[in-house]
């Protein structure tokens, strides 16, 4: 029976497949893509367990176990560059993802259509701007000597401010950096959401007598309260990835104390001194990490909130 059963289970997936056969072939690209750039390159991981040498090569390199993975654990500058990445992540969080949903609401009232599509260009815009513009951009006006800020905050009576050499200040910089480029992008997935509520529940809300307040705390965020978790179930993967492009632009040896990240310290070690099987073991430490991250971010939002991604 399991085998009959089994037989007509493929037969039908064969005949679906035959009968959308042009869609199916639009997934070829998309698999190609993440069969050679993202689940072949992990061979590589093997040097995490080597001494790695550039000339032997992956076949030719000495096995030596987890070497690399002791000798991260006990290395007082990672414990520095994963204490750094796990704050910038957390003040990340805490202060970038509520924006997006709170902006997304606010645009959501807006009934002025020409007026809501210039606010969307406005802050959708620097999402498309490299980091590199963006750091020259924040250079010159936060710059020591003739900044803009730092000319106001003179005139205002107080003191300038060198941002990008002062460890006290570094970090805030990076969050509101990244508030400034990212928020307006990250408006898109949660307005593609309020537009899937049911407006009859604004109708019945307005019958109620609810206030605008009232219907964006009981309609519009319980209407995309789903999608609220899955972004923050995926936000909790990526943080030890803390924004290393980010970073890795604006920082300097100054300021390595309080930025230094697990990317960052990644590419220093694995391309500055060359010590490939280190960095490597680092990255796969950080990719393991992230992994739990998730797992567990979807079971405690799966237990407590009644949503998940599976």
């Amino acid at each position: 029976m399991r085998a009959t059963s089994r037989v007509a289970t493929n037969t039908r997936t064969w005949k679906t497949i035959a009968k959308e056969w042009d869609l199916y072939l639009m997934l070829v690209p998309g698999l190609a893509f993440l069969l050679l750039l993202k689940y072949t390159p992990m061979y590589g991981l093997i040097i995490a367990f080597q001494d790695f040498s550039i000339y032997n090569g992956i076949s030719g390199s000495n096995w030596v176990g987890l070497k690399h993975f002791e000798r991260l654990m006990t290395s007082d500058q990672f414990l520095n560059v994963l204490t750094n990445t796990i704050l910038i992540s957390v003040y990340k969080l805490i202060f970038l993802f509520p924006a997006p949903i709170i902006v997304a609401v606010l645009m959501n009232e807006l009934r002025k259509m020409m007026f809501k599509r210039i606010i969307q260009s406005v802050i959708y815009l620097p999402h498309f701007i490299s980091w590199v513009i963006i750091s020259g951009l924040f250079l010159n006006l936060l710059s020591l000597n003739d900044g803009i800020v730092n000319t106001v905050i003179e005139r205002l009576g107080g003191e300038r401010i060198a941002f990008f050499m002062d460890q006290s200040v570094f970090r805030s910089l990076l969050v509101g950096t990244e508030g400034w480029k990212e928020i307006g992008w990250g408006t898109i997935i949660y307005l593609a959401a309020i537009a899937g509520i049911d407006p009859q529940l604004y109708e019945a809300a307005k019958m109620d007598g609810a206030s605008k307040l009232q219907q964006m705390v009981h309609v519009t965020l319980p209407g995309i309260f789903s999608t609220i978790v899955l972004m923050l179930i995926l936000k909790l993967g990526s943080m030890l990835e803390a924004g290393t492009e980010q970073i890795l632009v604006m920082y300097n040896p100054v300021v390595y104390d309080v930025s230094d990240v697990i990317g960052t310290y990644v590419y220093r070690v694995g391309l500055g001194a060359s010590d490939y099987s280190f960095s490597t073991a680092v990255g796969m430490f950080e990719s393991v990490v992230a992994f739990i991250l998730v797992v567990v971010g979807n079971t405690v939002c799966k237990k407590y909130l009644g949503r998940s991604i599976w």
